[in-house]
């Protein structure tokens, strides 16, 4: 599939120290041919300064720190890019992830996108499981992790994510009623799954405070309620 030339950003965090999928991502990323990848990862080592040697690593972090304020870091020149893509370390890529992902998020005019997830993946949210014999869906509800896709109109208006969000929790709720407002598409895209199944969810970081940003994030924003925003509005084959 063909489309524009892209800069595309992509900006990752991986726990040294502690299994990752990490080096396969920086590999996968790098393999694009139809776009220009740059890639930023910082190194959250907990424990020392072991395992902070993966390629394009900016800085290493050894003290807990929520995910969005090492984000926002990464992705201070966010206007510079047609794409920025938010990746965490612990999922696997199909080969050619990054140029076929961006070629149906432009097909299918997604500002705001993340690919579905294969069925052996730790789940939340039923709705990016991957349905069969479907390229995409268009949706309004895109996940905050692991792999989620801005365009840069998109990322003027939700990019940098406040501080309040620490670990980004309710921002999913947040988004469509930004997307929506403004006349952009959101989606899923079926045709690229990612599988995540190496760590369950709430593995990396704590529970309690995470939940504390979400209900400051819901409280703070206008949201769009759980039965609204779980809705296929179109599919594609």
């Amino acid at each position: 599939m063909a489309c524009c030339v892209a800069n595309i950003l992509v900006a990752g965090i991986y726990l040294a120290g502690r299994p990752n999928t990490a080096s396969h991502l920086v590999y996968e990323f790098a393999t694009s041919r139809a776009h220009r990848v740059t890639q930023r990862w910082v190194a959250l080592a907990l424990e020392g300064q072991d395992d902070c040697d993966l390629p394009f690593t900016v800085s290493i972090c050894t003290r807990r720190t929520p995910k969005f304020l090492l984000v926002n870091e990464l992705i201070a020149d966010a206007a510079a890019f047609d794409w920025i893509l938010l990746v965490d370390d612990d999922v696997e890529l199909p080969p050619y992830f990054v140029d076929n992902f961006i070629a149906f998020a432009d097909r299918f005019d997604f500002a705001l996108c993340q690919p579905a997830r294969t069925t052996d993946s730790y789940i939340d949210h039923m709705i990016v499981m991957q349905s069969s014999g479907l390229l995409a869906r268009r949706t309004r509800f895109v996940e905050i992790g692991p792999v989620t896709a801005i365009r840069r109109d998109a990322a003027r208006l939700i990019l940098p994510v406040a501080e309040e969000s620490g670990m980004g929790w309710g921002l999913d709720f947040v988004w469509p009623m930004i997307m929506e407002k403004a006349g952009l598409r959101m989606g899923i895209v079926d045709a690229t799954p990612i599988a995540h199944r190496m760590r369950r969810q709430v593995t990396g970081y704590n529970y309690d405070e995470a939940a504390r940003g979400m209900s400051e994030v819901l409280a703070t924003n206008p949201f769009m309620p759980r039965d609204r925003a779980f809705t296929v509005l179109e599919t594609y084959v």
